[in-house]
């Protein structure tokens, strides 16, 4: 079952669900259609499956908490974002395509991360770590923005990149590139040390 819905998901994540079929999944994962009929009467139920591992793999990276401070926040969930897309594309993939075509997947996505961003936004501003102008509401948001935003236009991206989108070195300079705008339009400014300048004895995060 795991071999069938590994390879409904790299082919939904290549063409999306629409446009493939049962057949094409179990000549993808080397199976008989019976065998596939058999864990999976219809699409829809294969679809749901992988519907719910991707969840799990998003869930499992990100919204495991933040470790205390001095941990750098920023940079921690920059590391999970590059993590995600290096070792999941394929569950990348599918949300983008759930995102862009407007599937419930992508609703649960998106209110999921901004309901997690959220709480980590007003922990650090309860920890008097942000800007005391820190919009609460967009504090979240912007951070999806930039995120999914990407993600989904990462065909126009790359003809504007030295090299693909999904390069190692592309992906680091995007992630430091995030987190700088991020501490700079989110975060106090630091002092030496990487104390708070408005907060003394805080980490700046």
């Amino acid at each position: 079952m795991t071999r069938i819905r590994a390879a409904a998901l790299e082919l939904f994540a290549a063409q999306g669900t629409a446009a493939t079929s049962l057949r094409a999944i179990a000549a993808a994962a080397e199976v008989s259609l019976g065998l596939v009929q058999h864990y999976f009467a219809t699409k829809a139920e294969l679809i749901s499956a992988v519907d719910a591992h991707v969840l799990d793999v998003v869930g499992a990276v990100m919204a495991q908490p933040i470790p205390a401070p001095p941990t750098d926040a920023v940079a921690e969930l920059g590391r999970r974002v590059t993590a995600l897309l290096a070792e999941q594309p394929a569950v990348v993939d599918y949300v983008v395509d759930a995102l862009v075509s407007g599937r419930a997947l992508g609703t649960v996505v998106f209110d999921t991360l901004a309901t997690l961003g959220a709480d980590r936004w007003n922990e650090l501003s309860d920890l008097e770590q942000t800007r005391p102008d820190l919009d609460r509401l967009w504090a979240p948001l912007h951070p999806l923005v930039l995120v999914l935003g990407t993600l989904i236009l990462r065909p126009h991206l790359d003809r504007h990149l030295p090299q693909p989108f999904s390069t190692p070195a592309q992906m680091h300079r995007w992630e430091e590139s995030v987190n700088a705008l991020l501490r700079e339009g989110h975060l106090r400014a630091t002092g030496p040390g990487g104390a708070s300048a408005e907060s003394p004895g805080g980490t700046g995060l």
